[in-house]
């Protein structure tokens, strides 16, 4: 018998238990994804509506004043919103990122999370789905907001996800 791959969602519920689970988790977003393995982001929340993840501030993040990049903190935004997407649409549907307004409000001096909400949406329509993000850092000073638009619509029937 085979078996169908795991969904996002189903990999999140094995896998964030134990710290480790959760960095598993985030490399097998990131090797989805390569990109995102530049700001080597983990995971701390993952459900339906609600996603946040954090990243380290490291040298390879930095940028030549020795803050956080702004453009390693919109990575994660999208990251984030991604992911949120994904477990949060139904099985029914698709998504893929139509643009990105992002407001940076300070400098990102320490370690930075990200936090993202995903509306109610309708099922069975394309839609147009703003995502709100915020970074904050280690002092919970707001460092960053996004809103990122997600076209979502229905797979075609040839297309079904597992």
């Amino acid at each position: 018998m085979v078996r169908a791959p795991l969904n996002a969602l189903d990999a999140w519920k094995r896998l964030s238990g134990s710290a480790l689970g959760r960095w598993v988790f985030s490399r097998i977003v990131c090797f989805r994804a390569p990109y995102f393995g530049t700001i080597s982001p983990v995971f701390d929340v993952l459900e339906p509506g609600r996603a946040i993840a954090r990243m380290r501030k490291r040298r390879k993040v930095q940028n030549h004043i020795g803050t956080v990049h702004a453009i390693a903190m919109a990575n994660l935004c999208e990251l984030v919103a991604g992911t949120l997407t994904e477990v949060s649409i139904p099985l029914s549907m698709r998504w893929i990122p139509r643009g990105m307004q992002i407001n940076y409000i300070a400098r990102a001096m320490t370690d930075l999370h990200a936090e993202g909400a995903f509306p109610e949406i309708v099922e069975g329509e394309a839609q147009d789905v703003v995502v709100p993000v915020r970074v904050v850092d280690a002092d919970d000073n707001v460092v960053v907001t996004a809103d990122i638009t997600m076209y979502v619509s229905p797979r075609s029937a040839t297309r079904a996800r597992n």
